[in-house]
């Protein structure tokens, strides 16, 4: 893949980057700006080169038409904020507001054109609908930087057809990722350790999948594990339960056996009667979970269990919270994770989503992880070895 050095001189130039500003909001006030300063280092290149910097990104999933409540203004706010400079916000996508304003700006200026999903053509399934989105936005332009990790996995018009017209790079963040990732999966450092939570073990088949002839050890947890436990013909109670998974993970088991791959599975599960902050939490063993409770996060010892499978470990990547992480009775089994990854001389990634969210949230250092992905679907599907169209395109 090329970088942005390798596009030469870019002063004056129009440089169209596609970001992944995807953050959480509550009402129009962003709770985690992660991905916008994960997009610095690339804007602050293209802006310190003289470039003429046109950022496009999504929010949120509107149904392919403005809606007010998607509008990426905060995020406008917030990088220009970061940035120490004004970011213009389009108005429109492509139209009209959009390329006067592109127009209007000078070296090292930045602009954000407004959500790109408010155009169906940018999800389209058909080819020339996506083309014709994408033919409007090179106007725009006079090269491209696919600098948005959390898109690469989707033939998009922006993140996809559009590097196909422009002369293009990686920017900072993919470079990052993708090398980051391919660390963690080509040649890994050993012990190579895999921790995966979440709620649905569906999710996460291929990636379990692809990791049976890769890593040493698989730490499993969140909601998928209770699957893992039926498995077993353990009774989960009322837990998250997949019952039509359970015959495949049965297998992955039988497999992870025959090729001497460590699977490990909670010892102990903390139980509630609902799914409630303040519901009652007890803690029982993983295969005495009570008729009437459901599991909501590993136990004690489950997390002590896996800080030390993770402590000698070389290389490390997590994906999926051990439970539920934002009710404080049952964040402590991703807490133990986190801070074992955080303590860990290995290199460490974590992959992601909530996995991200849950390490800001509980107040790490972010520093003291070798990478945190900024996409979780797109590093799964990476873990997975499938082709993510966004980084096949900028491969020539």
């Amino acid at each position: 893949m090329k970088t942005i050095e390798d596009l030469g001189d870019l002063r004056g130039k129009r440089v169209l980057v596609r970001s992944d500003f995807n953050v959480p909001l509550d009402g129009t006030t962003i709770t985690d700006d992660g991905r916008i300063r994960a997009a610095l280092p690339t804007l602050e290149a293209l802006t310190g080169a003289g470039a003429k910097v046109v950022v496009t990104a999504h929010l949120g999933r509107p149904k392919g038409a403005p809606d007010a409540k998607y509008s990426l203004a905060p995020v406008a706010e917030r990088l220009g904020e970061l940035l120490g400079k004004k970011v213009t916000l389009a108005k429109d996508t492509v139209g009209e507001d959009a390329q006067a304003v592109v127009a209007g700006l000078g070296e090292g200026d930045v602009a954000l054109l407004e959500n790109i999903r408010f155009d169906a053509r940018e999800t389209s399934k058909d080819d020339a609908e996506r083309g014709a989105l994408a033919d409007e936005l090179a106007a725009l332009a006079d090269a491209y930087v696919s600098d948005g990790f959390g898109v690469v996995h989707r033939k998009q018009a922006s993140v996809y057809d559009v590097a196909k017209k422009l002369p293009h790079a990686a920017g900072k963040l993919v470079f990052k990722e993708i090398d980051s990732l391919s660390r963690a999966t080509e040649e890994p450092a050993r012990p190579y350790v895999v921790v995966l939570g979440g709620s649905k073990v569906s999710d996460k088949l291929g990636v379990i999948a692809n990791l049976l002839g890769k890593a040493d050890r698989l730490l499993i947890g969140g909601g998928m594990v209770f699957t893992f436990l039926a498995a077993k013909g353990y009774g989960v109670g009322t837990s998250l339960l997949e019952e039509d998974q359970v015959e495949t993970v049965r297998g992955y088991l039988a497999q992870a056996e025959a090729k001497g791959v460590e699977i490990v599975l909670p010892t102990d599960i903390v139980v509630a009667p609902e799914f409630k902050a303040d519901a009652p939490a007890t803690v029982v063993a993983a295969d005495a979970i009570p008729a009437d409770q459901m599991g909501l996060d590993i136990g004690p010892d489950s997390a002590a269990l896996f800080a030390s499978k993770i402590a000698d470990a070389k290389t490390v990547v997590w994906n999926g919270p051990m439970g539920v992480f934002e009710f404080d009775a049952f964040a402590a089994g991703t807490k133990a994770v986190a801070q074992a990854m955080s303590d860990a001389d290995g290199f460490t990634i974590v992959g992601g989503g909530d996995s991200a969210a849950a390490v800001r949230i509980l107040g790490f250092d972010e520093s003291t992880f070798s990478h945190i992905s900024t996409g979780g679907g797109a590093s799964l599907e990476y873990l997975e070895g499938k082709t993510l169209p966004g980084i096949a395109v900028l491969e020539d």
